[in-house]
């Protein structure tokens, strides 16, 4: 009985299982080593299911996923990759955004002086010290 169990279980996982090239159910070792039975969801991507982390791993760069971050307002970069909930999407986002202001360079800040000795000081500190009496 335990036999035919195991033949009809085993039976059932083969029809269950991807076809290759040749239309004939690809091994179950293969299936397995590729992490065929693993799914993976993407919010993004209007909640698709991709199989498998290759197929997952892909999918970051074809249309369904560039079309839903456009849709988003966010560009789909590198920085949004294994990112597939629309909250964490726009949090990183966001969060991207508040860090390229501060690294944005102030034009008052970017101009430098030199004093009379050779030093190179920023516009604002040149200034500081010619009040205070310590720069010529």
């Amino acid at each position: 009985d335990d036999s035919e169990d195991e033949d009809a279980n085993f039976g059932a996982q083969r029809s269950k299982l991807p076809l290759d090239a040749d239309g004939k159910p690809i091994p179950m070792w293969l299936y397995k080593l590729h992490g065929l039975g693993v799914e993976f969801k993407c919010e993004i991507c209007g909640n698709y299911s991709y199989w498998g982390r290759r197929a997952f791993d892909r999918h970051f760069h074809e249309w369904r996923h560039a079309h839903g971050m456009r849709m988003l307002g966010i560009p789909n970069t590198k920085h949004f990759h294994d990112i597939t909930s629309i909250s964490e999407a726009r949090a990183l986002y966001d969060r991207l955004k508040h860090n390229i202001r501060e690294a944005a360079v102030n034009p008052a800040e970017a101009e430098q002086v030199e004093d009379s000795q050779g030093n190179v000081y920023s516009r604002k500190t040149y200034e500081d010290l010619k009040r205070q009496g310590l720069v010529n």
